[in-house]
């Protein structure tokens, strides 16, 4: 097993007990088959019921799980002929985002997202996947290019939120992100998106405006972190659960709000669980999205994507009129 998260640490305990015994077993060449096979059975029981009751808190302790699969883990196993640009051809290269041309299927497309580190050495240098407003740009550079060019668009959406230091303020967060809206919102070519971890604040928004949004089984994507609402609407950080669970932010939660569009299957216990059976559902699900779009011209692309937002927080009143 990989590092278990604490919900998880009850079937570790099992495990161990059974590793144990099997071990005893060999070395005082006693028969334990039955005494086993019960605990392997109830190893089971207590899988299902740990996994099919997964609660928000859960769910969160999984898209933050530090082993959890990153942007270019799975560009390097989707995508062939993989070439990384850098830089945003104004202040600097931000290695908090990456991005590049690739190929898919044998279908050119330009491929974005945040990237996270591996080791606290790499997390130091990626700004622990928080991007300046330089990244912003090099995302919108890269995606300009592909419009220019009529290459599909896929992001890889997997933050806690834009950095907000005040050096990314000086240099305009605030303004790369929304520039990435407007710009990202007028492009003629399919934008696919997929929240592979943590969808957070405008830091995701950034690279979210697509005529698909897809989302892990396990991910989260909100306006806040929980910590920063309970903050704010409870003036205690303390109650980040209480408000993880109002703000609706699980996959499921979000795709009965029409705020996003599949829920791409995750292994049993995250996709840290089975690195490649995560990567064939991802890659099912983009294909089947992507050749879905193809069908549609630039203004279709451009008016689809349109509709799909301003759907978004629409609710009926009472004498049939709608509002957002």
């Amino acid at each position: 097993m990989a590092v278990e998260l604490p919900f998880e640490q009850p079937l570790a305990e099992l495990r161990s007990k059974i590793d144990e015994l099997i071990k005893f077993g060999l070395d005082k060449k006693i028969d334990f088959k039955d005494e086993i096979a019960r605990l392997e059975e109830r190893y089971l029981q207590l899988e299902d019921e740990i996994y099919d009751n997964l609660t928000v808190q859960h769910k969160i302790q999984i898209a933050k799980f530090p082993q959890r699969p990153t942007t270019l883990d799975y560009i390097q196993a989707i995508f062939s002929d993989f070439i990384e640009f850098h830089g945003d051809r104004l202040y600097g290269d931000d290695l908090a985002i990456v991005g590049g041309v690739a190929k898919f299927n044998g279908v050119s497309v330009t491929v974005v997202g945040h990237q996270k580190g591996k080791d606290t050495k790499d997390n130091i240098a990626r700004n622990f996947g928080m991007p300046h407003p330089e990244g912003f740009r090099k995302a919108l550079r890269l995606m300009q290019q592909a419009n220019k060019f009529k290459r599909p668009i896929i992001t890889f959406i997997d933050v806690a939120g834009a950095y907000p230091g005040a050096a990314a303020e000086e240099r305009g967060q605030a303004e790369a992100i929304a520039r990435n809206l407007r710009e990202m919102s007028s492009f003629g070519v399919p934008i696919i998106c997929v929240v592979i971890g943590e969808g957070g604040s405008g830091g995701a928004l950034a690279l979210g405006v697509g005529n698909r949004v897809l989302m892990l089984e396990h991910a989260i994507y909100a306006v806040i972190s929980p910590e920063g609402a309970a903050s704010i609407l409870y003036k205690d950080a303390s109650k980040s659960l209480l408000a993880a669970e109002r703000m609706k932010i699980t996959a499921q939660d979000i795709l009965s709000l029409g705020v996003i569009d599949d829920i791409v299957p995750e292994p049993r216990g995250g996709a840290h669980r089975d690195v490649e059976q995560q990567v064939q559902a991802i890659q099912g699900a983009l294909w089947k999205h992507l050749q879905e779009l193809q069908k549609l011209n630039e203004f279709e692309l451009r008016e689809h994507r349109f509709h799909k937002f301003r759907e978004i927080g629409t609710v009926a009143l009472s004498g049939g009129q709608n509002h957002a």
